[in-house]
């Protein structure tokens, strides 16, 4: 897609509606594929005009919510990504989806953890991680344990930068911190097994030796 044509869909979203699901979902559909394409800021606009057409469908409206949440972490509003994500999260509650709520536990864990807020962010990621051993979704439960893993890594390393130790000292917090992080990401490659991602157990196995360096 051409920038001149991204410019055109931000600049003239479609301004009038009909009110139905159809002309909702419609919306959103293109909203995805622009996004697919790599237009998060016009796929913004398409979703947000989804929402504007209203729709009944609690699980169409929780679908664009999660999008909407995803467009905005893309392009770095992570305060807008963590309001769409909650949006989310609280419809998968109303509805009692189990599996959209952990989905959605997970995507504001990780927003949570990019804003520096690792203690909600663990909150939101252990609860990813309690529903996905409840359904028994082994995939689930693997990035969850990948996320927690990240969080703690992340957490340990900020600890790291703002404290007064000595280079090469690690405070009794931190070491916590990438302990738990290390244990994680271990548990993360069992759940998903040596076989099944074999670029991705590599990545997790660097990332916990980062944690010792």
């Amino acid at each position: 897609m051409s920038v001149t044509t991204s410019q055109e869909n931000i600049q003239n979203p479609p301004q009038e509606y009909d009110g139905s699901s159809n002309m909702c979902l419609e919306l959103a559909l293109e909203g995805e594929r622009l996004c697919k394409a790599g237009d998060c800021r016009a796929g913004v606009a398409f979703f947000q005009a989804a929402i504007q057409a209203g729709t009944d469908d609690l699980r169409t409206l929780s679908a664009i919510y999660s999008q909407l949440g995803n467009a905005y972490f893309y392009l770095g509003d992570y305060n807008k990504a963590m309001q769409y994500h909650k949006h989310d999260l609280t419809l998968a509650r109303t509805m009692g989806d189990k599996l959209g709520e952990a989905k959605s536990s997970g995507n504001l864990g990780n927003t949570l953890k990019v804003m520096g807020k690792f203690d909600e962010a663990i909150v939101c990621c252990k609860r990813h991680l309690e529903l996905s051993r409840e359904l028994n979704d082994k995939l689930s439960e693997g990035r969850a344990l990948y996320n927690l893993g990240n969080v703690y890594h992340a957490k340990g390393k900020h600890i790291g930068r703002v404290g007064q130790k000595d280079p090469g000292e690690f405070s009794d917090e931190v070491k916590e911190c990438l302990q738990e992080a290390v244990t994680y990401y271990q548990n993360s490659v069992q759940r998903r097994g040596p076989g099944e991602y074999p670029e991705e157990v590599k990545e997790l196995l660097q990332d916990a030796v980062k944690c010792y360096q």
